[in-house]
């Protein structure tokens, strides 16, 4: 089956939940594997992930004994489809985006970049480092990093769009609902992988700083899908975990 058209994770969603409806899948069936349902939809891994954790957040779908997501029930009341679509952007896709626009947007910043600019963003670099366990601090200095790389741009409409971009981030539910996940897997912004974008810019060098910015966002693309199959994981090991006590517990119990 091939999905196309804007938002796939939303249109792979709304599928899966129809299949539900019609009886494909029934509550308490394990749904494929990502990659079998990567090549049905005729999407992306990524693509994948989001359309599981959007239906995860409406109660469809749940994780189980570390043996992969199944089915939880079909009755979601009326508008249920529809209610399973509306979580705007993907932290996969707004990352995309990202790499398009920050991409482009640092290398024509690396011509026109000043010292005192130049100056702007290693003390950033200071402030990322200075504390990494205070993850508001480091996030906020993240932020404004990446903001001061689009106004060095000189480009009004730039610096607005990537400032769009960053307010998707906490705008959009299921992109919050990613960065979350990837915040309770202890991922936060490294500051080594930003310091090659600066001495890019400061090498006046637009392809170095292009490949140092995409190189850093495809690193954040890679650390979401690690934090949310490492999420899906500690949850089943926690079942686990309370199932060993309880049969321990029992043992016990016999033993006495």
């Amino acid at each position: 089956m091939k999905i196309t058209g804007k938002k796939l994770y939303q249109r792979v969603a709304a599928s899966i939940t129809e299949a539900i409806e019609a009886g494909r899948w029934s509550p308490g069936t394990r749904l494929p594997g990502e990659r079998d349902l990567a090549e049905e939809y005729g999407v992306s891994r990524p693509t994948i992930r989001e359309a599981m954790i959007a239906l995860e957040m409406k109660g469809w779908i749940e994780a189980r004994h570390g043996s992969g997501l199944y089915v939880t029930k079909r009755d979601h009341g009326s508008g249920h489809r529809e209610d399973a679509l509306n979580f705007d952007i993907g932290a996969f896709d707004l990352t995309e985006a990202r790499i398009l626009f920050e991409g482009e947007a640092v290398a024509l910043a690396a011509v026109s970049i000043s010292d005192e600019q130049l100056d702007e963003l290693d003390q950033l670099l200071v402030e990322m480092a200075a504390d990494d366990s205070n993850e508001p601090s480091v996030m906020d200095a993240d932020h404004r990093f990446h903001l001061a790389i689009a106004n060095a741009t000189g480009n009004a409409a730039i610096r607005s769009v990537i400032e769009y971009l960053w307010e998707l981030r906490t705008n959009s539910p299921l992109s919050a609902n990613m960065f979350a996940r990837a915040k309770r897997g202890g991922i936060t912004p490294r500051v080594e992988e930003h310091r090659p974008i600066v001495e890019a810019l400061r090498a006046r060098d637009p392809h170095a700083a292009r490949s140092a910015m995409r190189r850093h966002l495809r690193g954040v693309v890679d650390d979401l899908l690690a934090a949310t199959e490492l999420e899906v994981m500690e949850r089943a090991r926690s079942e686990l975990d309370a199932r060993r006590d309880s049969v321990a517990r029992r043992l016990k119990i016999g033993s006495v």
